[in-house]
């Protein structure tokens, strides 16, 4: 079978260097908050070009404890608008949500799949506090005209870059683009802990501060807390492999691209909607994302290849049973995005024969 992300394999490259890193925190006897925790710290902050950056448990209390911030720090209040693609992982909304927060969903651009700055400013009200962009399947959201609404309604920029981590916008990295960034280091993830793992990426001083103290239940002093806090924290184990994978990370994104190129210079059929590029070193390819309106169809004759491909994400966050009072809503460039959307195997380890498997299927295809 060609896996669609073979996980172990990935891991194996590193193997002797991983379990390295885990006997040396196993033997430390220290397992949270200590000098794993610190070295990635620094290390992901130097990467990403910040000053600060804050370990916490996953990619979603990365965005949840963002937005509690500001909300301690009296730049929101509940029921106050953030704005946010309307197509994105339900993560986003949910930390919106479970800060009482409202999501304001704008549709996405139907060919970059990213959120449309051009519907952004009809949507700003004097509720409205941030834009949350997503860098989906790994590729830059960010565009100087969102930098320009931020600027003139005095709106704080928060990214979500769970999917996109080393991936830049002119000589910036995604993550250092606004005023704070949320991190996942889920598994599957470029960059990925064999566990649960995120971060905060911040240039402001205070924010990160505040993340920090709410990170640890809301104490900055042991058994003093100062505010209602969370716990929420990275693991040593987690901390020392990711300082193993980071050092490799940009070689891996660079093979990322390079299979990416080789899927668009390759695939001709015309039922397959590919990815258009305009700047490579904007995109990451989290995920290789094509759409067709045959999907099932599509997705049938590779698993007949014994070729697992995925879809990311079947049903819109406003379709979910979760948010059903959004249920009646109407997002027609999301809903198509979600219906057509096929999502192809592609890592730094999977190889040119497999590929080519990839390839002479999707276009042998045809109905």
């Amino acid at each position: 079978m060609i896996k669609f992300l073979d996980i172990q394999k990935i891991n194996q490259q590193h193997s002797e260097e991983i379990h390295n890193a885990v006997s040396r925190v196993i033997d430390s006897g220290w397992y949270l908050l200590g000098e794993e925790n610190y070295e990635f710290e620094k290390n992901f902050s130097e990467y990403i070009g910040v000053k600060h950056c804050i370990n916490v448990a996953n990619g979603l209390d990365a965005l949840r404890i963002i937005l509690k911030a500001y909300i301690e720090l009296g730049h929101m209040q509940e029921g106050d608008e953030i704005i946010v693609p309307a197509n994105t992982f339900i993560a986003s909304i949910l930390a919106i949500t479970d800060n009482r927060l409202t999501p304001i969903l704008i549709e996405p651009s139907i060919i970059t799949y990213q959120i449309d700055d051009k519907k952004i400013e009809d949507a700003i009200t004097s509720k409205t506090k941030a834009i949350m962009i997503v860098h989906l399947y790994g590729q830059c959201s960010y565009t100087e005209k969102i930098k320009v609404l931020c600027k003139k309604y005095d709106l704080k920029l928060i990214e979500d870059n769970a999917q996109a981590v080393g991936c830049n916008f002119d000589t910036y990295k995604t993550g250092a683009l606004g005023d704070a960034a949320g991190h996942s280091f889920y598994p599957g993830k470029n960059l990925g802990a064999l566990g649960d793992a995120g971060a905060v990426t911040t240039n402001d001083n205070q924010l990160a501060e505040t993340v920090r103290i709410l990170a640890n239940y809301g104490s900055k002093i042991k058994y003093e807390f100062n505010c209602q806090g969370l716990n929420s924290r990275m693991d040593e184990i987690q901390a020392a492999i990711l300082n193993v994978k980071l050092k490799y990370l940009d070689n891996d994104n660079e093979t990322r691209r390079n299979r990416a190129k080789y899927y668009i210079d390759n695939i001709h059929n015309s039922n397959i909607i590919l990815p258009q590029v305009n700047d490579w070193n904007a995109h990451v390819f989290h995920l290789f994302v094509v759409r067709t309106n045959k999907r099932d169809e599509v997705i049938n004759n590779l698993s007949s290849k014994d070729i697992q491909a995925l879809i990311h994400y079947p049903i819109p966050p406003h379709k979910q049973k979760a948010y059903s009072g959004w249920n009646n809503s109407k997002y027609p460039i999301s809903e198509k995005i979600h219906n057509e959307i096929i999502s192809l195997p592609i890592s730094q380890i999977i190889t040119e024969e497999e590929m080519n498997i990839v390839v002479d299927t999707i276009n042998s295809f045809s109905n």
